[in-house]
């Protein structure tokens, strides 16, 4: 594996070094540096293009100029965005911070939902389901992002600024909604007739129960989750951990996940109190959701069971999604007051935060959440359609294989079969495009960071482009092209994690 992972390294740098050299070399022919002076009516425009070309060394051959960037790059100088004056790595801490929080919100999301709704896919294949799933992400695939993103500020913005400021229950989408989640939930969970229309029926009454008191109550002006919501969020993840993990004859593993959720309700209501006494920060927050996952693990560890390792894995499962849920919550309630100082437009359409803004940490976070919501959407809708088709397909080609019928002739469950045999294979396609996918958005989001007025890698490379900086676009090829070829180390050694039958080495 060391080994392995050295010869890869040491030919990422030759690669990336060669990349370098023919990148600025097609770059001194592409930029003009001068042209804004040469077509100037200023007396002194002769002496500009002097200092400028002077200052940028244009009278130097490009090698030259290569050789001397290259050797600055390589002791920490990546230079100096010249029209700004501004040192490029000033500007790439910010950038690269920009573009990673976007970019990591819409992979995860999107792989988790792209995942899970391709292998339901794959397992009702031939099905209403199936035709409904293909044909939605093959329309998402297409569509442009410029075209989602417009859509977007018009809809999810604008509109939905203007409904909050007279919320009202709009029947016609409440039964629309609800007729949708009826159709998919009757889908997804299969059966027969009569189990479809039984599962069709309790989606729709409970979706429209729930929309009903979400848009009539005033929900959306004070959007909290509370003691009520906690605990039915705790014990659907509860009892969904153990049957997809576990089953439900394990009850060691039930009682385990549901002892998790009563702790979790208890920690909810001393949190609430130190909230409010104490100021947070990240580090202090990250070090509390360690403390809960390793109570968690000591939980589970007790409960023991037939398999002392699901119960571990159930109950932190449940801990780390009710420790998102806690401080999710904390967050919107502070939305009333962000509600006051967006002056009834929480929902921004430009930029990654708002301008002169301040706060403490709850209302700051919130203040990011809300300028996430639209780019994020935006790239999660057309990354979800990929993943779904990858998993999809990779998915029935290994329930296809010898070894899941062999699987099913020996009596395990489904629930094993699909979720321990089927579905580690099914994932090794996506270790090869996950890790480069996500590199890419990094470096590639130009179009929706520009729709979007985000400052991340994408944008700056457009500006300096555009203001013939060669500096601040070398940054960007070092960085965006080094985090790529490490993103196809890390495929490779998923590769070996995923697959025992794979060695690295050979």
């Amino acid at each position: 594996m060391i080994r392995f992972i050295a010869r890869r390294l040491v030919t990422a740098v030759g690669l990336l070094l060669a990349l370098s050299a023919v990148v600025y070399g097609l770059l001194a022919i592409a930029l003009d540096p001068l042209e804004d002076l040469r077509t100037s009516t200023l007396p002194n425009a002769q002496a500009l293009r002097d200092a400028r070309v002077a200052t940028l060394r244009l009278d130097q051959p490009w090698y030259e100029r290569y050789w001397t960037w290259l050797t600055q790059f390589v002791q920490g100088n990546p230079g100096l965005a010249w029209r700004t004056q501004q040192r490029v790595a000033d500007i790439l801490p910010g950038a690269i911070a920009t573009s990673v929080q976007l970019v990591v919100a819409a992979t995860v999301l999107a792989l988790i939902v792209g995942v899970t709704i391709g292998v339901v896919s794959a397992l009702r294949q031939y099905t209403t389901f199936d035709y409904s799933v293909t044909f939605v992400s093959f329309v998402l695939f297409s569509l442009p992002v410029f075209w989602v993103a417009v859509l977007l500020k018009q809809f999810m913005a604008i509109e939905l600024n203007n409904y909050l400021g007279s919320p009202s229950v709009s029947w016609p989408l409440v039964v629309g909604l609800s007729l949708v989640a009826g159709l998919f939930w009757a889908g997804a969970l299969g059966g027969g007739r009569r189990r479809q229309l039984i599962t069709f029926g309790f989606a729709f009454v409970v979706t429209a129960a729930t929309l009903a008191f979400i848009f009539g109550s005033g929900w959306l002006r004070n959007p909290v989750i509370g003691p009520i919501g906690y605990i039915l969020i705790g014990v659907g993840t509860a009892v969904a951990v153990t049957a997809l993990f576990a089953g439900m004859r394990n009850r060691r593993a039930l009682y385990s996940a549901l002892t998790t959720v009563v702790v979790g309700l208890i920690s909810y209501f001393i949190l609430q109190g130190f909230f409010d006494d104490y100021e947070v920060n990240t580090g202090f927050l990250l070090g509390l959701l360690a403390f809960a996952l390793v109570l968690a693990a000591v939980i589970g560890w007790a409960f023991g069971g037939p398999d002392r390792g699901v119960s571990v894995r159930g109950a932190v499962l449940v801990a780390l999604v009710l420790s998102v849920v806690t401080w999710f919550d904390r967050v919107l309630q502070t939305f009333p007051e962000y509600y006051r100082i967006s002056g009834g437009r929480p929902v921004p359409t430009l930029g990654s935060q708002r301008p002169n803004f301040s706060g403490d940490y709850w209302i700051t976070q919130l203040d990011k959440m809300t300028h996430l919501i639209l780019p994020t959407l935006a790239l999660l809708l057309i990354g979800f359609a990929g993943y779904v088709r990858y998993e999809r397909g990779a998915t029935l080609e290994v329930l296809n294989q010898d070894y899941i019928r062999t699987a099913r002739s020996k009596g395990l469950p489904e629930r094993v079969v699909i979720v321990r045999h089927a579905l580690r294979n099914a994932l090794m396609p996506l270790a090869s495009i996950v890790p480069p996918d996500f590199i890419a958005m990094i470096g590639g989001a130009v179009i929706t960071e520009t729709i979007f007025s985000w400052n991340g890698m994408g944008r700056m490379f457009i500006r300096a482009l555009g203001g013939s900086e060669t500096d601040p676009i070398m940054a960007y090829i070092m960085i965006t092209g080094g985090m790529a070829m490490v993103a196809n180390i890390i495929a490779d050694i998923l590769y070996a994690v995923l697959d025992p039958r794979i060695r690295v080495n050979a």
